[in-house]
Protein backbone atom coordinates (compact mmCIF):
# COMPACT_ATOMS: atom_id res chain seq x y z
CA UNK A 1 0.00 0.00 0.00
CA UNK A 2 1.23 3.48 -0.84
CA UNK A 3 2.17 5.80 2.01
CA UNK A 4 -0.64 8.26 1.16
CA UNK A 5 -3.20 5.46 1.02
CA UNK A 6 -2.04 4.08 4.35
CA UNK A 7 -2.24 7.53 5.95
CA UNK A 8 -5.79 7.99 4.61
CA UNK A 9 -6.77 4.54 5.87
CA UNK A 10 -5.44 5.29 9.35
CA UNK A 11 -7.23 8.66 9.43
CA UNK A 12 -10.49 7.05 8.32
CA UNK A 13 -10.25 4.28 10.91
CA UNK A 14 -9.34 6.67 13.73
CA UNK A 15 -12.32 8.89 12.88
CA UNK A 16 -14.84 6.05 12.57
CA UNK A 17 -13.60 3.40 15.03
CA UNK A 18 -15.80 4.42 18.01
CA UNK A 19 -18.95 4.28 15.89
CA UNK A 20 -18.00 0.94 14.29
CA UNK A 21 -17.20 -0.51 17.69
CA UNK A 22 -20.53 0.71 19.08
CA UNK A 23 -22.40 -0.99 16.22
CA UNK A 24 -20.59 -4.26 16.89
CA UNK A 25 -21.26 -4.12 20.63
CA UNK A 26 -24.94 -3.50 20.00
CA UNK A 27 -25.16 -6.38 17.54
CA UNK A 28 -23.14 -8.90 19.54
CA UNK A 29 -23.74 -7.74 23.10
CA UNK A 30 -20.18 -8.48 24.19
CA UNK A 31 -17.21 -6.13 24.08
CA UNK A 32 -14.55 -8.75 23.33
CA UNK A 33 -16.44 -10.35 20.45
CA UNK A 34 -17.24 -6.86 19.12
CA UNK A 35 -13.53 -5.99 19.12
CA UNK A 36 -12.79 -9.16 17.14
CA UNK A 37 -15.54 -8.44 14.61
CA UNK A 38 -14.41 -4.85 14.07
CA UNK A 39 -10.80 -5.97 13.72
CA UNK A 40 -11.82 -8.55 11.14
CA UNK A 41 -13.80 -5.96 9.16
CA UNK A 42 -10.96 -3.43 9.31
CA UNK A 43 -8.48 -6.06 8.11
CA UNK A 44 -10.69 -6.70 5.10
CA UNK A 45 -11.06 -2.96 4.56
CA UNK A 46 -7.26 -2.56 4.63
CA UNK A 47 -6.87 -5.16 1.89
CA UNK A 48 -9.55 -3.43 -0.22
CA UNK A 49 -8.61 0.18 0.58
CA UNK A 50 -7.12 0.85 -2.87
CA UNK A 51 -10.58 0.16 -4.38
CA UNK A 52 -12.45 2.63 -2.14
CA UNK A 53 -13.07 5.01 -5.05
CA UNK A 54 -15.33 2.35 -6.61
CA UNK A 55 -17.67 2.50 -3.61
CA UNK A 56 -20.50 5.04 -3.73
CA UNK A 57 -20.95 5.33 0.06
CA UNK A 58 -17.81 4.33 1.95
CA UNK A 59 -19.39 4.65 5.40
CA UNK A 60 -22.30 2.37 4.49
CA UNK A 61 -19.86 -0.08 2.91
CA UNK A 62 -17.72 -0.24 6.05
CA UNK A 63 -20.78 -0.54 8.31
CA UNK A 64 -21.99 -3.46 6.21
CA UNK A 65 -18.58 -5.08 6.61
CA UNK A 66 -18.82 -4.74 10.39
CA UNK A 67 -22.38 -6.07 10.49
CA UNK A 68 -21.43 -9.03 8.31
CA UNK A 69 -18.41 -9.75 10.51
CA UNK A 70 -20.74 -9.72 13.53
CA UNK A 71 -23.22 -12.05 11.86
CA UNK A 72 -20.40 -14.35 10.80
CA UNK A 73 -19.16 -14.39 14.39
CA UNK A 74 -22.61 -15.33 15.67
CA UNK A 75 -22.82 -18.30 13.31
CA UNK A 76 -19.71 -19.92 14.74
CA UNK A 77 -20.54 -22.78 17.09
CA UNK A 78 -18.03 -21.71 19.74
CA UNK A 79 -20.02 -18.51 20.37
CA UNK A 80 -22.69 -20.56 22.15
CA UNK A 81 -20.19 -21.91 24.67
CA UNK A 82 -19.92 -20.05 27.98
CA UNK A 83 -16.77 -20.96 29.88
CA UNK A 84 -17.36 -19.16 33.16
CA UNK A 85 -19.64 -19.44 36.15
CA UNK A 86 -20.66 -15.79 36.00
CA UNK A 87 -19.71 -12.84 33.83
CA UNK A 88 -17.07 -10.53 35.31
CA UNK A 89 -18.23 -7.52 37.28
CA UNK A 90 -17.95 -4.24 35.46
CA UNK A 91 -17.63 -1.08 37.54
CA UNK A 92 -20.42 1.47 37.27
CA UNK A 93 -20.61 4.99 38.63
CA UNK A 94 -22.96 4.95 41.59
CA UNK A 95 -25.96 7.21 41.73
CA UNK A 96 -26.50 7.92 38.06
CA UNK A 97 -29.83 7.13 36.51
CA UNK A 98 -28.33 7.37 33.02
CA UNK A 99 -26.29 4.23 33.66
CA UNK A 100 -29.42 2.36 34.73
CA UNK A 101 -31.23 3.59 31.62
CA UNK A 102 -28.40 2.43 29.36
CA UNK A 103 -28.36 -0.99 31.00
CA UNK A 104 -32.14 -1.32 30.63
CA UNK A 105 -31.97 -0.35 26.95
CA UNK A 106 -29.12 -2.78 26.34
CA UNK A 107 -31.04 -5.61 27.99
CA UNK A 108 -34.15 -4.79 25.98
CA UNK A 109 -32.15 -4.75 22.74
CA UNK A 110 -30.71 -8.17 23.53
CA UNK A 111 -34.24 -9.54 23.84
CA UNK A 112 -35.15 -8.45 20.30
CA UNK A 113 -34.70 -10.90 17.42
CA UNK A 114 -31.41 -10.43 15.62
CA UNK A 115 -32.78 -8.67 12.52
CA UNK A 116 -34.85 -6.22 14.55
CA UNK A 117 -31.91 -5.51 16.86
CA UNK A 118 -29.70 -4.75 13.85
CA UNK A 119 -32.25 -2.40 12.34
CA UNK A 120 -32.83 -0.49 15.59
CA UNK A 121 -29.11 -0.22 16.30
CA UNK A 122 -28.28 1.06 12.86
CA UNK A 123 -31.31 3.38 12.53
CA UNK A 124 -31.34 5.03 15.93
CA UNK A 125 -28.05 4.41 17.69
CA UNK A 126 -25.91 4.95 14.59
CA UNK A 127 -28.29 7.55 13.12
CA UNK A 128 -28.50 5.93 9.69
CA UNK A 129 -31.32 6.55 7.22
CA UNK A 130 -33.72 3.82 6.11
CA UNK A 131 -31.99 3.76 2.71
CA UNK A 132 -28.54 3.38 4.28
CA UNK A 133 -29.69 0.56 6.57
CA UNK A 134 -31.33 -1.19 3.62
CA UNK A 135 -28.08 -0.93 1.68
CA UNK A 136 -25.95 -2.15 4.58
CA UNK A 137 -28.17 -5.14 5.31
CA UNK A 138 -29.04 -5.91 1.70
CA UNK A 139 -32.80 -5.62 2.25
CA UNK A 140 -35.56 -3.47 0.81
CA UNK A 141 -36.51 -0.18 2.43
CA UNK A 142 -40.00 -1.54 3.06
CA UNK A 143 -38.56 -4.46 5.01
CA UNK A 144 -36.44 -2.07 7.09
CA UNK A 145 -39.48 0.10 7.85
CA UNK A 146 -41.57 -2.93 8.84
CA UNK A 147 -38.84 -4.37 11.08
CA UNK A 148 -38.31 -0.96 12.68
CA UNK A 149 -42.02 -0.65 13.42
CA UNK A 150 -42.27 -4.11 14.97
CA UNK A 151 -39.07 -3.61 16.98
CA UNK A 152 -40.20 -0.26 18.37
CA UNK A 153 -43.59 -1.67 19.30
CA UNK A 154 -41.84 -4.56 21.09
CA UNK A 155 -39.48 -2.19 22.91
CA UNK A 156 -42.37 0.04 23.99
CA UNK A 157 -44.08 -3.03 25.38
CA UNK A 158 -40.94 -3.94 27.33
CA UNK A 159 -40.85 -0.50 28.94
CA UNK A 160 -44.63 -0.31 29.40
CA UNK A 161 -44.69 2.97 27.50
CA UNK A 162 -47.89 3.95 25.74
CA UNK A 163 -47.85 3.46 21.98
CA UNK A 164 -47.69 6.94 20.41
CA UNK A 165 -49.54 5.60 17.39
CA UNK A 166 -52.48 4.42 19.46
CA UNK A 167 -55.80 6.20 19.12
CA UNK A 168 -56.31 8.85 21.76
CA UNK A 169 -59.75 9.36 23.25
CA UNK A 170 -61.80 12.05 21.54
CA UNK A 171 -61.65 15.47 23.20
CA UNK A 172 -64.74 16.72 24.90
CA UNK A 173 -65.92 20.13 23.83
CA UNK A 174 -64.90 22.80 26.33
Amino acid sequence: MRVDDEREYVEYVEAHLPRLYRVAVLVLGERHRAEDAVQSALTTLYRRWSRRADVANLDAYVHSMVVRACLSDQRRPWTRVFLGGAPPDIGVDAGTGAVDDRLAVRQALRRLPERQRLVVALRFLCDMSVADVAEVLGRSEGTIKAQTSVALRTLRGMFDAPDPGAQLPARRPA
